[in-house]
């Protein structure tokens, strides 16, 4: 493996001097070599405008080091038709196209990987503004995104912490065998939109052992209006991580034009968040074979600017609006799941699309009080036909559901609050089966 050092074509390293051209230069004489490793030496800050990963190419950034985004907006990449109208690149929903500006950008890059100890300093205060106490939406839309690779295969990400992202920090969007590994993603818990990792239209993928916190959702597998072009999101593995959001620490959707199969979430430990585990469908695209497993999941309720209720566990699928005519639910499993927190486990479709197939078995249910903030609510958004339901919370609250196992389970209360209800609040269930399900009702 050769090595090319920034340093050999003119960075300075100082954390001033803008070094893209050096880095750049060292990615483009790495890929002309037929690949290598681009180095980001240990004690220097590289800042600089937006780099472009290449095909065989390695950033690796050495313990101690870190690469500092600009806060010059025009030193952005503009991936795809962004660059030929750059007026779009200001307009539009944030989080159903392409992304309008990135950090480090890679297309048709294979087997491109960013590695090493190092930190990314995406400096995402540059582009927001406060909007109250506990809240940080963004001075314009859309944000850039620190990291969007597109259309690439065999490709990992490993070891390294990105702090402070505007916007999405790791986006991968119409790859097939990607490796996320053992990294920490650190961003302000008050910062819209800074969801940890968004696998977009990917298949084989796997994420494993990372530390993530984050505003917004901690892991979140898409299949996006803006990147239709590709598959389905599936054969995904999300093991041995630790997480905290203000919104879902896993989940599934919103976004979903395209399909999600064959999903398995593990071992992970879910602190401090809004809501746990999360299956959200809105679009067309159906969700079939996803295991949850040996998780432990805590939940509070955070301001009302933030989606969710404090729920647990939430599997969901209303129409998102008239033209658009939700996708399928069917055959999710959770075995050993711990929740404690503020609501209770919420399973929702609607009487033209019922969820199927879905069972429970030793999931403990605790729910007790711990915030200044209101209960008795389901946050449903978003949707046609509902918004954030005020009705009192129960340890399982079940709409529309068909053929649902309950099995091993129990529930428990710690601090009750007037809005606490049942043990289940079942109705349209057919086929609802209850084994040696413990547990009282609130009152």
């Amino acid at each position: 493996m050769k090595y090319f050092y920034p340093e050999d074509f003119g960075a300075v390293a100082d954390g001033k001097v803008n070094d893209v051209k050096a880095i750049q230069s060292a990615i483009d004489k790495a890929e002309e070599n037929g690949g290598g490793t681009v180095v980001l030496t240990s004690g220097k800050t590289y800042f600089s405008d937006s780099v472009r990963m290449k095909k065989n190419v390695e950033l690796h950034l050495q313990k101690g080091s870190v690469l500092k985004a600009t806060d010059n907006i025009d030193g952005y990449i503009r991936p795809c038709n962004m660059i030929n109208d750059p007026k779009t690149a200001l307009i539009g929903n944030p989080v159903t196209g392409k992304p309008s500006f990135v950090f480090i950008y890679g297309y048709e890059a294979d087997k491109c990987s960013i590695t090493g100890e190092g930190t990314i300093d995406a400096n995402g205060h540059s582009f927001v503004k406060r909007k109250d106490r506990y809240y940080v939406t963004g001075d314009f839309y859309p944000r850039p995104t620190v990291i969007y690779i597109e259309k690439s295969n065999n490709i990992s990400f490993k070891d390294f912490t990105v702090i402070d992202a505007p916007f999405w920090t790791l986006h991968p969007a119409g790859c097939d065998d990607v490796l996320i590994s053992q990294i920490r993603i650190l961003n302000d818990l008050d910062v819209a939109n800074s969801d940890g990792i968004d696998p977009d239209h990917c298949s084989n993928v796997r994420i494993l052992g990372c530390h993530i916190e984050c505003a917004d959702d901690c892991i979140c597998l898409k299949a996006s209006k803006g990147n239709a072009e590709y598959g389905p999101c599936e054969n995904i593995i999300i093991s041995d991580c630790t997480l905290i959001s203000t919104s879902a620490a896993i989940k599934i959707g919103t976004e979903g034009v395209g399909d999600f199969r064959n999903i398995i979430v593990n071992n992970c430990i879910i602190t401090k968040s809004n809501r746990g585990l999360s299956i959200q469908i809105r679009d067309g695209g159906n969700v079939e074979n996803v295991t949850y497993s040996n998780c432990i999941i805590e939940t509070r309720r955070f301001c009302p600017d933030w989606w969710g209720t404090a729920e647990p566990i939430v599997i969901t699928t209303f129409n998102r609006d008239e033209n658009t005519k939700s996708g399928k639910i069917k055959n999710i499993r959770f075995f050993n799941i711990t929740c404690k927190g503020e609501n209770g486990v919420l399973v929702h479709g609607n009487h033209e699309n019922m969820i199927e197939n879905v069972t429970f078995e030793n999931v403990n249910v605790t729910l007790s009080k711990t915030t200044k903030w209101e209960s008795g609510l389901y946050d449903l958004r978003p949707c046609l036909q509902y918004g954030v339901e005020k009705i009192k919370n129960s340890a399982f609250y079940l709409r529309y559901a068909e053929n649902v196992l309950i099995e091993k389970c129990s529930v428990n209360w710690g601090k009750i609050c007037d809005e606490y209800n049942k043990k289940i609040d079942a109705e349209n269930c057919p086929g609802l089966e209850m084994i040696r399900f413990t547990g009282t009702d609130a009152r």
